[in-house]
């Protein structure tokens, strides 16, 4: 573990012509300094401004000089405890802030932009370190409640007509970003009240106190998902935020500042309001109703197992079968019965040796059937001959390239030997799995909801024009210029309702690629609009490996995803599909701002967790 660099700022003291004063932003700072001492020992490296020293210009050197001293292996923390503020965005904030709020720190002399926080932590992830911020304040995950109950202290300042309009523009495209804990949405007050007798924030006593119980090696997922369970269970009035959620950070051990070892989990269980839950339900591909306790998942790594009893939009309700969960902990799981049909795979020919082998593989996204009269709606047809295997389709379209049987190969190594990727069972079953998981997803849709055709997806030409709209065929087809530059469209998610309303915008490739990078979930208020990459071009490039060559294309879903309330986003993301290296393909995503490739929480229960889909189709063409 390197050295573990945290500038912290706490005001409870805020000068009359600022905001109302405060009692548990020093409480919170040096609380959180207790924690990071017990676990980093000699490795921490601490730097407060509490009260009249937490100025906006201290703030800003604080993280630009000493947590700018962080390097590779080091973990930066940036800690505000104090008032939030909001007010209505303007011009080209608007690019990025589809609740048409824009948010701020208030450091004991005025406002600190989110967005100019944002770019200086950036700056100190691009020279390597893992760069952490935690805002405990109103607005930190980015509507003002009317009542607040008397033992409750609002951690909101009420914007100035005096304050700076922000003027910062956003990160360079690729550049290293920070990973977000915040106390609230971008639109939520967040409280303080009392605990073991003194003040201090909601979310800073569930964060330490998940942070107290939690073993060496929790990640901050599952750190921010505890602190969540925590809040709900007592009755917060507030929905902490972690963003964002796809980053690779999220999934490093807390403060480790090292690289993560092991799968990630999709998924967690945790002990909410109702009882056990997993962050995973109808909106992921779960059947409800009377078919929910067909789903079962399994911890990850022991086996212990949680079965459905109800499945929401965002989260399903569990009951552990033969165990005792512990309450303060949370669990990574991953699937092991589901109520859904699974893929059908056939064996063709008297291949009895491969067709067993590929059974032997228990997984519940597969079967594997004898005959046609055994077919499910997707079906794998496995032809082998001459060592290799094809993958068809019921009509004998080909899903990958033939794979070529043999010893596993983990990666290419330039000869003509390891041209191709050798595959054993596990290679083919790995394979089909991962071609379920995108056509299930590529296909998920809801049933009739209020919310159908409430955000509408437009696609319009880069720099004007009105939205483009499908072909003959249902697509929008987009051609390369004469000079093979490739096509660049502006997208963006136009709310006609009359509420904030959450939405992701997927991105599914023909390379069986699945990201959320164009607009990773995010609320957009009421007739507003949300930009896919802040308002940045996009532009319709071919994957690196085909050649832009006349009558050359590539396809791609745009799958939005519309909820009343947040779903979890990392079952969202897969990599292309590749013979190499297990999976990890190198188009993960083809839609790039600039560049061809882009790597780009907690759950919580709305009114009745309703959900819908739009998918939009696009083809790529080069004339």
């Amino acid at each position: 573990m390197g050295t573990i660099y945290a500038f912290m700022a706490g005001v409870n003291a805020y000068p009359p012509h600022i905001a109302t004063p405060l009692s548990g932003c020093v409480n919170d700072v040096r609380a959180a300094r207790e924690v990071l001492e017990e676990r980093g020992g000699d490795a921490v490296a601490v730097r407060t401004a509490l009260d009249g020293e937490a100025t906006v210009a201290a703030v800003e050197e604080g993280v630009r000089a000493f947590l700018g001293a962080a390097g590779p292996g080091d973990t930066a923390l940036f800690w505000f405890s104090g008032h939030g503020s909001e007010r209505v965005a303007t011009g080209a904030e608007l690019l990025v802030e589809a609740t048409g709020r824009s948010q701020a720190l208030v450091c004991v002399d005025g406002p600190l932009s989110d967005k100019r926080l944002g770019a200086l932590l950036d700056e100190v992830a691009g020279r390597g370190a893992q760069v952490v911020a935690v805002l405990d304040c109103c607005y930190s995950g980015g509507a003002t409640r009317d009542r607040v109950p008397a033992d409750l202290t609002a951690r909101h300042a009420p914007a100035r007509p005096e304050w700076p309009v922000a003027r910062d523009a956003a990160p360079a495209k690729g550049a290293a970003r920070h990973l977000l804990l915040a106390a609230s949405r971008l639109d939520e007050l967040s409280y303080e009240g009392w605990f073991d007798g003194r003040r201090q924030g909601i979310f800073t006593h569930a964060l330490l106190g998940a942070a107290r119980a939690a073993g060496p090696d929790v990640t901050y997922r599952q750190l921010l998902a505890a602190a969540d369970a925590r809040v709900r269970r007592s009755g917060g009035r507030q929905q902490p935020v972690l963003f964002p959620e796809t980053a690779a950070v999220a999934d490093l051990p807390f403060l480790a500042g090292a690289v993560a070892e092991g799968a990630v989990a999709d998924h967690l269980l945790r002990c909410g309001p109702e009882g056990w839950e997993v962050d995973c339900g109808t909106a992921h591909g779960l059947r409800g109703g009377a078919d929910a306790g067909g789903t079962e998942f399994a911890v990850i790594g022991d086996g212990r197992v949680v079965r459905a009893r109800l499945v929401r939009a965002e989260r399903a309700l569990v009951e552990p079968v033969g165990w005792v969960p512990d309450p303060e902990r949370v669990y990574p799981v991953a699937p092991t019965a589901l109520s859904t049909p699974p893929a059908t795979v056939s064996v063709e020919g008297a291949d009895e040796r491969l067709r067993a082998a590929v059974a032997s593989y228990d997984t519940p996204l597969l079967h594997v059937v004898d005959g046609p009269e055994e077919f499910g709606d997707l079906h794998f047809r496995l032809v082998p001959g001459g060592g290799a295997v094809e993958v068809l389709g019921r009509d004998g379209t080909r899903f990958v390239e033939p794979l070529r049987l043999g010893a596993r190969s983990a990666e290419r190594d330039g000869s003509a030997a390891g041209a191709a990727a050798a595959h054993d069972a596990k290679g083919l079953v790995d394979c089909l799995t991962h071609l379920t998981r995108w056509h299930r997803l590529r296909d998920l849709t809801s049933r009739p909801s209020v919310l159908d055709n409430q955000v509408r997806v437009e696609i319009a030409p880069w720099g004007g024009g009105d939205p483009l709209v499908p072909d003959g065929r249902g697509e929008i087809a987009c051609a390369y210029g004469p000079d093979r530059e490739p096509p660049s469209v502006s997208v963006r998610l136009v709310n006609r309702s009359q509420r904030p309303l959450w939405c992701v915008l997927l991105d599914l490739t023909d390379s069986y690629a699945s990201d959320p990078a164009l607009f990773p979930g995010h609320f957009i208020g009421p007739g507003r609009t949300g930009y896919a990459l802040d308002g940045e071009r996009v532009r319709l490039a071919l994957p690196a490996s085909r050649s832009v060559t006349p009558g050359a294309e590539a396809r791609d879903w745009l799958k939005l995803i519309v909820a009343e309330s947040e779903l979890n986003t990392v079952p969202f993301r897969m990599p292309a599909w590749s013979p190499w290296a297990g999976g990890a393909g190198e188009d993960v995503l083809r839609l790039g701002a600039d560049s061809d490739g882009r790597d780009f929480g907690p759950a919580v229960q709305g009114p009745s967790g309703r959900w819908a889909t739009t998918t939009v189709a696009v083809r790529t063409v080069v004339p």
